[in-house]
């Protein structure tokens, strides 16, 4: 018996990263799941491997999610959750940031779970789970990644709300709050066919002993286990609720 038997769920940005790791572990588990993403190659050759459905889905348009909500409904009869997995990253000052690239970042990362939980709520069967996937940025600051901070701060505002709306039919929302993870978003070495992507994970490894109590920095199926988590009915008396899984870097500073 697995954990997700006999449910159906959309995970976006799940070509590759923390969206495949999640992708890979709910097909485990049980899930029928869309894999939704813009990669189109490597999308589909996913879902063709675990055995799972492929949406094209551009999380900032909502002609999309229309489509994607449709496909996943035809193919399947139903829905059950949604992994709102998709973001993006940009590295710059407040004051050198252009508004172009701001609203980049909104677009995929705030919007983007906007459209989603607006488009799936509806469509959800009743006792359905969404999970958001927020960051630990999400509660505290970090320089040079004010836009990133300011929509993952949104998203959690956005899951508490949707907790609190969705409640009388049993859907419960969350969100996870990643702190750095060894994706393509924290080690682009990993976008690089010919890069040896351990050995970069050894470095950052080395970069984070110094900064997360753990020593380390975070994997993409720890991830993956807690949108599981959250997912299944482990979690069947939490929603609206930030968690973090940072390895301690928000728990405090260290003076020893």
């Amino acid at each position: 018996m697995g954990k997700l038997d006999g449910r159906v769920v959309l995970v976006t940005g799940s070509a590759r990263g923390q969206g495949e790791q999640e992708a890979r572990l709910f097909r485990e588990e049980g899930a029928e799941v869309v894999v939704a993403d813009v990669l189109d190659e490597q999308g589909r050759a996913l879902a063709e491997e675990i055995g799972a459905l492929y949406v094209h889905l551009d999380v900032g348009v909502e002609e999309e999610w229309v489509a994607a909500v449709r496909e996943a409904k035809r193919a399947y009869g139903r829905l059950d959750g949604l992994v709102n997995n998709a973001g993006i990253l940009r590295f710059n000052a407040l004051v050198d940031t252009p508004l172009d690239e701001f609203m980049q970042v909104v677009r995929v990362n705030q919007v983007g779970c906007f459209l989603g939980i607006r488009t799936a709520a509806p469509e959800l069967s009743d006792g359905g789970t969404i999970v958001n996937t927020a960051s630990y940025t999400g509660l505290t600051g970090m320089a040079a990644v004010g836009a990133y901070a300011a929509t993952k701060h949104a998203v959690l505002g956005l899951t508490r709300v949707a907790a609190l709306e969705l409640a009388p039919r049993r859907i419960r929302v969350n969100a996870v709050c990643p702190g750095a993870v060894d994706t393509a978003m924290s080690n682009p070495s990993r976008l690089e066919p010919d890069a040896d992507a351990e050995e970069t994970t050894r470095a950052l490894d080395s970069l984070y002993r110094k900064l997360v109590p753990l020593g380390r920095i975070g994997r993409a199926d720890e991830v993956a286990r807690l949108a599981l988590f959250l997912t299944s009915d482990d979690s069947s008396y939490i929603t609206g609720q930030p968690f973090v899984i940072d390895g301690g870097w928000l728990a405090g500073v260290s003076v020893i």
